[in-house]
C-alpha cells in the first residue's frame, strides 16, 4: 500500500481577492460558515484587551445560567468595591451597594454599558471573589481552546496578567453565538440605562450597530495600552463574520476599521458550491476487487469563500492510501480532497466511495497473484 495523490480538476476560476491592510496593530477576521481566516495580523500574540475581555465574564455568566446555577431574576449584591469603580473613572452602569440587580440586568450592564462594575458583581456573586473568578476565567478559557488567555479581573481593568489574543477573543465571540443562542441577542441592543441613572453612558459603544447591515456584535476596548479594538460580527445572507482588531488611535479610527472590514469580507469574498454532494469527483485503484476502480465522492456540498471575480482556477488534489483492498463498504472515508484557492488556506474535506466493491472471485484473485510472481521473480 502506498500514498497516491493525482489532481483533480474543478471548473471554476478565480482571482485574488484585493489585498486588505488595516491600521490596527492586531487583527483577526473569521468566516463562521466556511469556517475560513480571512485575515491574521499579529492574530496569536498575547496582548492587553481592555474591555473586550468582558466576554469572558460573560460566557461565565452565560454558562451558569444554563447549568442552571442562577435564573434571570437572581439578584447579587454590591459591594464596595464594585461601587467604587464609578469614583475611578471607566465604563460604569452606576450600582450603588443597596442595588440587588438582577442577572439580566447585569448582562445588559455588562454589554450595552462595558460596566465594570456590572463584571465585578457577576464575578463576586458566582465565585465569592474577583479573584477566584479570575482564576476560574483562566481555566474556562483553557477548556474552550483559549491558548493566550489569563485574567487577573472580570472587567479588563489594565493588569500585567490580563492578556488575549485577537484569535482568542474571535474564537470566543464564535462561542458565545453558537453555545447560547438565546441569550446572544443582547449583544444587539444598542441602549440601556440602569435606573435612568446614567444616560450619558446608556449608549452601547459598538459602532457598527446600526450602520452596517447585519452587525449585531459584540464588544468594544479601551485603555491607553491596548489603545481602540472591537469585537465585532455581522450576518449577512447565508455569511457570518467575526472580527477583532485593537490598537488604533481614536473611537473614530475603531469605527472607519470596523466597517472596511465588514465591507472587505462580505464584499472581495463570494460563497459557492464547489463540489455537489454525491457527484463523483475521482476514482480510486481497488486491489482483489470485483471492480478495478470505485468512485470518490463527497458526503455534503462543499460551499467555500471564493475572491470575487474571474482569473485563476481552483486546483484540487485528492490523496489515498492505496490501491483500496476489498471489500470496500459503500460510503466508507477512504480519500481526501484538498482544496487550494489564491490567497486562502487550503480545504481539506472527507470522500467516501460511491458504491460496494466486494472481493474479486478466485479465478482473479489466483489471476493477480501470478501475475505478481512473474513480475517479482521472472517466472
Amino acid at each position: 500500500m502506498r500514498l497516491i495523490s493525482f489532481l483533480a480538476a474543478l471548473v471554476l476560476s478565480v482571482t485574488t481577492a484585493q489585498a486588505f491592510e488595516t491600521k490596527a496593530t492586531h487583527a483577526w477576521v473569521y468566516d463562521m460558515t466556511t469556517n475560513t481566516v480571512l485575515l491574521d495580523k499579529g492574530g496569536s500574540d498575547s496582548v492587553p484587551p481592555a474591555s473586550m475581555s468582558k466576554l469572558m465574564t460573560i460566557e461565565m455568566l452565560f454558562e451558569a445560567l444554563k447549568e442552571g446555577r442562577v435564573q434571570m431574576d437572581t439578584t447579587f449584591g454590591v459591594s464596595a468595591k464594585a461601587m467604587s469603580f464609578t469614583a475611578m473613572g471607566g465604563s460604569t452602569m452606576y450600582l450603588q451597594e443597596t442595588d440587588r440587580p438582577t442577572v439580566e440586568e447585569l448582562i445588559r450592564g455588562m454589554v450595552v454599558n462595558s460596566g465594570n462594575d456590572a463584571c465585578t458583581v457577576v464575578a463576586e456573586g458566582l465565585e465569592g471573589s474577583e479573584e477566584e473568578f479570575a482564576r476560574k476565567m483562566t481555566e474556562r478559557a483553557k477548556t474552550l481552546g483559549l491558548e493566550q488567555s489569563t485574567f487577573a479581573n472580570s472587567s479588563g481593568w489594565p493588569d500585567p496578567y490580563q492578556r488575549m489574543s485577537m484569535k482568542d477573543l474571535g474564537l470566543l465571540a464564535v462561542h458565545l453565538i453558537t453555545a447560547y443562542p438565546e441569550y446572544y441577542p443582547y449583544f444587539a441592543e444598542t441602549e440601556y440605562n440602569y435606573k435612568d441613572r446614567a444616560p450619558a453612558n446608556a449608549n452601547n459603544r459598538n459602532p457598527i450597530l446600526g450602520v452596517v447591515s447585519g452587525a449585531d456584535g459584540l464588544k468594544t476596548g479601551h485603555t491607553q495600552e491596548a489603545g481602540f479594538g472591537l469585537v465585532g460580527s455581522v450576518k449577512q445572507g447565508d455569511r457570518r463574520i467575526v472580527f477583532v482588531f485593537n490598537g488604533l488611535a481614536t473611537d473614530k479610527e475603531r469605527a472607519e476599521e470596523a466597517e472596511r472590514i465588514a465591507n472587505w469580507a462580505f464584499r472581495q469574498f463570494a460563497l459557492k458550491t464547489v463540489v455537489k454532494a454525491g457527484v463523483q469527483v475521482a476514482e480510486a485503484d481497488v486491489f482483489l476487487g470485483a471492480a478495478p476502480k470505485v468512485g470518490l465522492a463527497t458526503e455534503g456540498d462543499v460551499r467555500l469563500l471564493i475572491p470575487a471575480g474571474t482569473g485563476k482556477e481552483v486546483q484540487a488534489e485528492v490523496i489515498y492510501t492505496g490501491p483500496l483492498e476489498a471489500p470496500i463498504a459503500k460510503g466508507a472515508k477512504v480519500a481526501k480532497l484538498v482544496i487550494r484557492r489564491p490567497e486562502l488556506p487550503d480545504q481539506v474535506v472527507d470522500l467516501v466511495t460511491t458504491a460496494e466493491v466486494a472481493p474479486a472471485g478466485f479465478v482473479d484473485r489466483m489471476f493477480v497473484a501470478l501475475t505478481q510472481l512473474r513480475s517479482q521473480y521472472g517466472i
